[in-house]
């Protein structure tokens, strides 16, 4: 961290026990973003209700290049929260999971999902029902009648446009599903 961590305990003595226990998790944020340039953590022992017993509420303000991360651990419902150190453990638990979404944010890890491999109907002999497809990159593809999604074998044509699987055949590579593509759905090579 840039800015040294700071620790504020309200509505209760500062604990030593707690405060090792705070800075060693606080410690660890930085495995999931780096940098961290500012991490305050607020321990607050919240009033004390005749049939509970302590709450405990943490909130901590963490600043990363670009955004300010915030997470308050708020439960006065929750008994578990009666015990500090699980408060401090269920509030780096947010921390940590909204600090992995920042950064697969600011990464711009999206899913994509790589497009099917296409080609062009050079062949087909619908009497022995099989054709051939070629690829952008000039390769032939064998492909059956019966590869043809939705019986659409009879409606291909020499330069019908296709997605294929690709596997290895016998004679060399075949396509294992044909998907002719429509007017509304182009390929781009």
């Amino acid at each position: 961290m840039q800015i040294p961590l700071q620790i504020t305990f309200r509505g209760m003595e500062p604990s030593p026990a707690l405060e090792a226990r705070i800075r060693e998790k606080a410690e660890k944020l930085e495995r999931y973003f780096h940098p961290i340039i500012r991490c305050h953590v607020v321990i607050e022992e919240v009033a004390r209700h005749h049939h509970q017993g302590r709450l405990f509420k943490v909130h901590m303000d963490i600043s990363v290049p670009g955004a300010e991360i915030v997470v308050s651990h708020d439960r006065e419902r929750d008994h578990a929260h009666e015990d500090a150190y699980v408060a401090i453990r269920d509030a780096f638990e947010a921390a940590r999971r909204r600090l992995e979404d920042y950064a697969r944010k600011r990464r711009r890890q999206i899913k994509t999902h790589e497009a099917p491999p296409h080609g062009w109907v050079r062949e087909i002999f619908p009497e022995q029902g099989y054709g051939r497809i070629e690829t952008p990159d000039g390769r032939l593809i064998y492909f059956h009648a019966n590869s043809v999604l939705n019986g659409g074998f009879r409606q291909l044509d020499v330069g019908s446009e296709v997605r294929f699987t690709e596997e290895a055949g016998d004679e060399g590579p075949q396509a294992s599903t044909v998907h002719p593509v429509g007017k509304h759905h182009p390929v781009s090579p």
